[in-house]
């Protein structure tokens, strides 16, 4: 029975389809096998009403003959699995076998004399439960055969391959005739029915009818689809079926389809007027189509959330509970006021000042509904340095320029220049002061922003010596001789694809195509840890806005949570189809995010581990993602060019930002959270104005209940500026304390 939602097929509805004169279940071979099996319906029904009781030599017969029928369309692998499950001798199929040849469909309409042994009229009684009767196979498969095997023997139909091309048109036919309001919703079955069809003729070695069939109909699918058909075009054998990681994924995920119950019905009548069980079967078996009450949706407004690898999110899968709200401050009792009346030498500033820091305290004690309680996850105490930390922070933000579409920020870029090496990931501390960069030739460089170089800590016999009472003991532990601009950290085999600074500024995280994340200490400039497990590439890696705690993501499909005094993972995050591209930390530290080359976003609770949204809508991978500072809404890039914003609340795609013409690999917004940066290969930084994208938002309770998405095409209005690097591709952005933006690339020549 199809995995479908609200009801949508109850008990009535399915013996409606299961009683049917099935022109498809096993007999739809020919066209007699079609009249055969279609003539008597009334018998075929009572035949269902009457099923023989379990070893009653009744069923043998039933067996024999379907076991029969197998074995006559060369489908001898399935023949053996049903052969095994239903404890059959190994020479059942000897003595009946001329028989069963002469007792076939196609033959029943001339041999009808024999009564319980003739095939087509037994054959009539099972295809009343064929659904059920298909998946023995794949459990019978699974306690002989792999895993791999157990999922590509649900493609051992028996349709006739000749036929395929027929079932698809005319469902084609009847899709384009229907209204323009039901056509959109319908057309949405077009590409996982393709699919599901060409790997079932390619199964079962029908090979010249599954190219036909493709060169036929791929044409007709949605170009996001492409990449997915470039690579399903080269699966021509059942030999290349078994371990394709796409194939698989495909075939074990229910590929998900939104459709209004009008058109749903549509859909499922035609398909029982015309008999066409084998395209049902697939429908049943294969797809989870999501039913909603109320009006169709648009073409746009499915383009809009289509292209991921398994279809849209289940609107099921958004509707937990997130707590996006931001912790409350940690009080810092220390004399603010007095330091910054001494520093101020302007008058009036500590007056504007000072009311700004009273909001703040305000803002702190009071706690955000929507925010986890403060001991949900285990945060780590501040330390003094953190509190003297908080305290610049503070200091700088009242400095802080308020951005707007009328003040825009002063970009800074950082061009790598030379960079033979291959850069491959850049990241800034908080406080801007340090830069670091992760290189194809496996190396660790971190540079010096500001005048003050970098310098190692003293060997452990020269820190002996120093007099560990004195006030400026921080400053004596470091060696002058070892001060640089820049360090290089060497460790990795493989090339560097994500770094992270810690937001104290002592550690540093880089992860690897070597399968390592390694944290490195900033006062040593030496490899701390190495985190072994992740089996291959590690694309990304993030420390929490908190510290301790970091997560990862690679090519195993898996993202990992780590604390840094852990040397296994404390989560495992499984559920993307494919490479998990980006990670990142919600301001709250509770969740985190990753994006993935399945074309999905997931939202993962760091406490459960659970994923509580799976956002869709990016045609290609994605390989950027950044949080509003309120904690409220998620923006996110990808290859297609597109920034999409969502509402984490609702689980709901906001806004559509359209202007890059190649993929975008940055994003941050701004301190204020005011402005949005995009970064792009295609050497531009665009300015948007994410206030305005939000403003616009009206979220109501249908909207959120149907999961219908009004965006309105205002990109060029939302776009606030864009800035051309000369040949510089944009690896990172960066907002600074004070709302500078600063950018990171290698210069491309």
């Amino acid at each position: 029975m199809a995995a479908v939602q609200g009801g949508l097929v109850d008990a009535k509805d399915e013996i409606d389809i299961k009683t049917e004169p099935t022109a498809d279940g096993f007999g739809n071979n020919n066209a007699s096998d079609s009249r055969v099996l279609s003539t008597p319906p009334g018998s075929s029904a009572a035949a269902g009403n009457n099923k023989p009781a379990a070893g009653t030599p009744e069923e043998q017969q039933t067996l024999l003959a379907v076991l029969q029928f197998l074995k006559k369309n060369k489908l001898s692998e399935s023949a053996e699995i049903l052969r095994r499950e239903a404890g059959l001798p190994e020479d059942a199929l000897d003595p009946k076998g001329t028989d069963g040849t002469g007792a076939g469909p196609g033959a029943a309409a001339g041999s009808a004399d024999t009564d319980a042994g003739d095939a087509s009229s037994l054959l009539s009684r099972v295809t009343v439960s064929s659904s059920a009767g298909a998946q023995a196979p794949t459990k019978a498969a699974g306690e002989d055969q792999p895993d791999v095997s157990v999922v590509l023997s649900a493609y051992s139909q028996q349709g006739d391959p000749a036929l395929y091309e027929v079932y698809y048109s005319g469902l084609k036919r009847f899709i384009e005739s229907v209204l323009d309001c039901h056509r959109a919703e319908l057309s949405q079955v077009f590409y996982p029915l393709f699919v599901h069809m060409y790997l079932e003729l390619v199964y079962n070695n029908h090979e010249s009818e599954a190219k036909a069939f493709f060169e036929k109909f791929s044409g007709d699918q949605e170009c996001y689809y492409e990449e997915d058909l470039r690579i399903l075009s080269s699966l021509t054998k059942k030999e290349h079926m078994r371990g394709n990681e796409t194939l698989l994924d495909f075939r074990t995920s229910k590929f998900v389809l939104r459709i209004s119950r009008d058109s749903y019905q549509l859909l499922k009548r035609h398909l029982q007027e015309r008999q066409n069980n084998q395209i049902w079967n697939i429908i049943q078996e294969h797809l989870y189509i999501d039913i909603f009450d109320g009006m169709p949706r648009s073409k746009s407004q499915i383009d809009a959330m289509s292209g991921s690898l398994a279809g849209e999110a289940r609107r099921e899968a958004n509707k937990a509970k997130v707590y996006y709200g931001l912790l409350k401050e940690p009080e810092i009792e220390l004399p603010l006021d007095d330091e910054d009346e001494e520093a101020e030498n302007e008058e009036g500033k500590p007056k504007k000042k000072k009311p700004k820091k009273d909001s703040i305290g305000n803002k702190s004690k009071k706690q955000d509904p929507n925010a986890p309680a403060q001991t949900r996850i285990p945060l780590p105490e501040l330390k003094d340095s953190d509190k003297l930390d908080k305290i610049m922070y503070l200091k700088e933000a009242t400095k802080k320029i308020r951005l707007g579409s009328d003040n825009l920020p002063s970009i800074c870029f950082y061009t790598f220049l030379n960079a033979y090496q291959g850069l491959t990931a850049v990241d800034f501390t908080d406080d801007s002061s340090l830069i670091a960069g992760g290189f194809a030739d496996s190396t660790v460089r971190v540079w010096s922003v500001t005048p003050k170089k970098l310098r190692k800590v003293k060997t452990a016999a020269d820190l002996n010596l120093i007099d560990k009472e004195s006030d400026d003991v921080l400053e004596r532990i470091m060696d002058e001789k070892t001060a640089s601009e820049s360090k290089v950290l060497y460790g990795h085999s493989g090339p560097v694809y994500g770094i992270s600074f810690s937001p104290d500024r002592n550690y540093l995280l880089s992860s690897s195509e070597d399968a390592t994340i390694r944290l490195w200490s900033l006062q040593t400039f030496t490899c701390l840890v190495g985190y072994k497990g992740h089996n291959y590439p590690v694309w990304d890696t993030q420390f929490s806005p908190h510290g301790y705690y970091f997560i990862s993501g690679g090519h195993d499909r898996v993202a990992r949570l780590w604390a840094t005094d852990h040397y296994q993972p404390l989560r495992i995050f499984a559920g993307h189809l494919a490479d998990v591209t980006c990670t990142r930390f919600h301001p709250n530290s509770n969740y985190v995010v990753t994006g993935s080359s399945d074309r999905t976003i997931r939202l993962w609770d760091v406490l459960t581990g659970n994923c509580v949204r799976i956002f869709t809508g990016h045609k290609g991978p994605i390989h950027a993602l950044a949080f509003s500072p309120n904690g409220k809404f998620l923006a996110s890039g990808a290859t297609d060019g597109r920034v999409l914003l969502w509402d984490i609340g609702h689980g709901l795609m906001v806004s559509e930002l359209k202007g890059h013409t190649d993929t975008v690999y940055s994003l941050r917004f701004s301190r204020d959270g005011e402005i949005l940066a995009s970064g792009s290969m295609d050497n531009t930084v665009r300015l948007w104005d994410a206030m305005k994208a939000f403003d616009d938002l009206e979220t109501d309770d249908f909207t959120a209940a149907t999961g219908h998405i009004h965006l309105q095409d205002n990109s060029q209005e939302l776009l606030l500026g864009t800035y051309m690097s000369k040949s510089t591709p944009v690896v990172h952005l960066h907002f600074t304390r004070r709302n500078l933006l600063l950018a990171a690339g290698a210069y491309n020549p």
